[in-house]
């Protein structure tokens, strides 16, 4: 049977049914019935049920690395907690959320610590996504609406992505915009990104902006609509204020085409195509993402951008809007329960004394909140600094998410009191723990999610939660009731405390607030069960939801006008200088998530990038004698980072360089991306300024290099400055290299793999080779060699899978040419399994277009997400 559910990844909110058998996931489908995916799946989603099982998982409460019971570990947070505040006050205590708890989780941990606790100290590891848009919608529009739906993307004419790889970060949106741009000949697509990205496959237009200028160039855009004639006077006059400061603001700095595209670093030309398409374009949607908000201007980003709808009236109809595109699943319904450290519950504000009385009220708290909390990074200072003394994380890592994370660890490893609610067993955060307790995944929790368009879709339990794990909301709860405040949180379902956070978003409304779900106050269980995704604001003068906001021209201002917001000019803080040169940028991958904690646990999701890699133009590697392929050092005063080069032209600017946020000390020796991105922040938002850091790049130059396959984990990190962990399937194969000589092979194996069975080695080349076998059975593989001599490790995953080993396979073993399987290439298709020689050989053999590829090998039939590198391999090779 199957069964309905959405999916715990990026923030489209796609649809899943989920195929049970046996009281297990064995495999996973597109809800074709879903209005966010119809049925489509990117690779990370089709890959769900290949990362459930009890394996890896938290499946007991700890305390201090000691198993406990529920009780005991529930008693030790909750008098944690209490002693802290009697002795230090409430703002000594935080949580830590996370954008893929669910709602009803989110609604409970706001209401305990902001109604009861008494304090804001409660952020998300949203900040790090979309706190900066947030602060553009509540200035621009006095609410946090998101006023477009993803319809828009394929009714619109001019489609404007900036800071947006969405065919890698949000690929079944992409996969519709594709679809639309053939369907339109008239829809025009330009992508405003640093960085030549996937998402140029369909681009018209690539503007490929110096980083930290998108405020500038948005400005740039409003001065010229100005002086071309091409903004809307009447919108302006009725349904804004503000016109006049920002344009005369924005006309002072940016007064003709060369000064925008000096300062942006493109050409006139290419700029005047993107000035005269928005102008003369009654249709238009800016689609943004981390590129925008992850920055020290983010909210101006923002603002920017939205000032320039605005200017046109191009806001509240079919194909029009400044549309902000969330990262997580959830992170939408954390703003809406006050997720935030500057938010309450319902869309409202600590800044309105009549709200904190309403929500005070509303949950008859007497010890209800007065103001902002801290925000994510000033949080994690705080706690350092002792003024924090209890600190609870749900659901994130923040020892590898958050900038400057060796500051985070040493924040964990002062704080006398850190809980973690997890459901992975081993996280860099959970390892500074006191107190662990088990919490419910993706098939065992039960709540809603809001995805990028407000659309509220369920996500339902299907398995029984694993071990003794339970649904973060009973956690909370269970900890506010010993600590007296049983009454308010007595829930003993998710339908209850849904039902109680769509009745505070009515309560007092009148229309004043745009988050309205109070058609749901009553909803019963059954109604919960079987609820339909439908968009907020859902009422009983909007029973079926909906799809677009400001249609009416009236906004959730004082003046019920929009408000236009003049921007300055402001760079980015942290500026390259002589000792650190590159700016560094960093963003996701395709088929990983976040800090790989679920996708870490299938090797399915490794085969398209399984090394931390560093992304450099092919001159400054030539200046810095670096060749495809070389480990490379990433480094400033904070810490330092190792990956692996990828050599590219113009799709990296020279001076500039591009890694990836997911791995962990868990997955690599040095591969924590945020050792190197200093604590800057917007001074709206909090949001840190991910996409500027500021590194020095040198060729690690290993003395030796090599790789390492083993059926069992390894006990301890391997003696090594650089190693690189990939899953496989019964396997595990690690790259290896360090700055010291292997002085003795044997000796080494021993020491670190036990006893050596079989060895070859040759002085003479720096080359060694040895196994160990357990009875008849392989047990390790080690291999000292160049890493571009490293062949496909398939045919050794296939001797792991043997129970018993053979004369003449050992006799080959160490050949590394035992095995006559054809070495696939890069993975390009993770769906169906296609490298990029099979790709190759088939345009070799007359498949001249993607369908004529899919057709064959079936590449980018499935999710759709390798398209673009199909399209490049096309390219090159034709």
């Amino acid at each position: 049977m199957h069964k309905t559910t959405t999916c715990p990844y990026c923030g489209v909110g796609c649809g899943v049914n989920a195929e049970v058998e046996n009281n297990a996931v064995v495999g996973v489908k597109g809800n074709k019935e879903h209005p966010a995916n119809f049925g489509r799946l990117c690779v990370k989603g089709s890959s769900l049920h290949e990362v459930l099982g009890q394996q890896g998982r938290l499946l007991n409460p700890l305390i201090n690395g000691q198993q406990s019971t529920w009780d005991d570990a529930l008693e030790t947070v909750a008098e944690g907690f209490k002693r802290t505040v009697m002795e230090h006050g409430s703002d000594s205590v935080a949580l830590y959320l996370s954008g893929q708890i669910l709602t009803e989780d989110y609604y409970v941990a706001n209401k305990f610590i902001k109604g009861f606790i008494g304090t804001a100290n409660v952020d998300t590891n949203s900040r790090l996504c979309m706190a900066s848009a947030v602060v553009g919608y509540k200035r621009a529009f006095g609410s946090d609406t998101v006023p477009c739906c993803y319809e828009d993307l394929e009714l619109t004419d001019l489609l404007v992505m900036v800071g947006s790889n969405a065919a890698w970060n949000h690929p079944i949106l992409f996969q519709r915009m594709q679809k639309a741009k053939k369907a339109n000949p008239n829809l025009k697509v330009i992508v405003i990104d640093p960085r030549r990205t996937a998402t140029c496959d369909i681009a018209d237009l690539h503007l490929a902006i110096k980083p930290g200028t998108d405020s500038e160039l948005f400005t740039g855009l409003l001065s010229y609509l100005a002086e071309a004639g091409a903004i809307n006077k009447e919108y302006i006059e009725a349904n804004t204020e503000g016109f006049d400061q920002a344009i005369s603001i924005a006309q002072s700095q940016f007064s003709d085409l060369q000064t925008v595209a000096e300062f942006c670093d493109v050409s006139v030309s290419d700029l005047q195509d993107f000035f005269e398409s928005y102008a003369k374009t009654e249709k238009v949607i800016t689609f943004y993402s981390q590129g925008v908000n992850q920055s020290s201007s983010g909210s101006d980003n923002a603002n920017a951008i939205i000032n320039c709808h605005l200017a046109t009236g191009r806001i509240g109809y079919e194909g029009a809007g400044p549309f902000s595109i969330t990262g997580q699943p959830n992170a939408m319904g954390g703003r809406e329960v006050g997720g935030l450290a500057n938010q309450m519950a319902a869309h409202m504000d600590f800044k309105d004394t009549e709200a904190v009385d309403r929500v005070a009220r509303f949950w008859n708290a007497e010890n209800m909140a007065q103001q902002d909390g801290l925000k994510a990074v000033d949080m994690f200072e705080a706690i350092e600094a002792g003024k924090i003394k209890a600190v609870w994380i749900m659901g994130t890592n923040p020892a590898v998410s958050l900038p400057n994370t060796d500051q985070i660890v040493r924040a964990l490893e002062a704080c006398p009191l850190v809980v973690v609610s997890d459901c992975i067993g081993d996280t860099d955060t959970l390892r500074y723990a006191d107190v662990c307790l088990p919490a419910t995944g993706w098939s065992e929790k039960n709540g809603t999610v809001t995805n990028s368009e407000r659309r509220i879709s369920r996500q339902r339990s299907i398995l029984p939660p694993s071990g003794e794990a339970k649904h973060d909301w009973w956690i909370i709860s269970e900890v506010a009731k010993r600590m007296g405040f049983e009454e308010a949180f007595s829930y003993e379902h998710p339908y209850q405390i849904f039902a109680e956070h769509a009745a505070l978003s009515g309560f007092e409304n009148n229309g004043t607030r745009d988050f309205d779900i109070s058609l749901f106050e009553d909803i019963d269980e059954k109604t919960y069960d079987s609820l339909s995704p439908v968009q907020w604001p859902v009422t009983k003068e909007a029973p079926y939801g909906t799809a677009r906001m400001f249609s009416d021209g009236r906004f959730f201002t004082p003046s019920g006008k929009a408000r236009f917001v003049a921007i300055e000019s402001s760079a980015p803080v942290q500026q390259p200088t002589e000792e650190l040169p590159f700016v560094l940028n960093t963003g996701r991958i395709r088929d990983q998530w976040h800090t790989m904690a679920i996708t870490g646990r299938t090797p399915r999701l490794f085969q398209h990038r399984d090394e931390p890699f560093i992304e450099l133009n092919e001159a400054d590697a030539s200046n810095l004698k670096i060749t495809e392929g070389d480990l490379v050092r990433a480094s400033n005063s904070q810490g330092e980072f190792i990956g692996r080069a990828r050599v590219v032209g113009s799709e990296q600017r020279k001076g500039e360089a591009f890694v990836p946020m997911h791995w962990n000390s868990i997955f690599s020796s040095k591969g924590r991306m945020g050792v190197l991105i200093e604590p800057v922040t917007d001074p709206f938002s909090g949001q840190p300024e991910s996409k500027h850091g500021r590194v020095k790049l040198e060729p690690m130059n290993p003395a030796w290099q090599g790789w390492l396959m083993c059926r069992n984990e390894l006990e301890s990190d391997l003696p090594v400055e650089y190693w690189s962990k990939v899953p496989k399937q019964g396997a595990t194969l690690f790259y290896l290299a360090d700055s010291s000589y292997l002085e003795n092979g044997i000796d080494w194996c021993k020491e670190n793999l036990g006893e050596v069975d079989i060895w070859l080695e040759d002085k003479g080349s720096n080359s060694f080779r040895a196994a160990g076998l357990d009875g008849e059975q392989l047990e390790w593989a080690f291999f000292v060699m160049p890493y571009g001599q490293i062949p496909s490790t398939k045919w050794l995953e296939e001797m792991f899978e043997k129970t018993e080993v053979s004369l003449d396979e050992r006799r080959y073993l160490l050949s590394v040419t035992g095995c006559e399987l054809e070495d696939p290439g890069e993975l390009i298709c993770s769906c169906y399994q296609v490298g990029s020689n099979a790709i190759e050989d088939a345009i070799s053999q007359g498949c001249k277009s993607v369908e004529a590829l899919g057709a064959k090998l079936k590449c980018g039939t499935n999710c759709g997400s390798c398209i673009p590198e199909l399209n490049a391999l096309l390219a090159k090779q034709l």
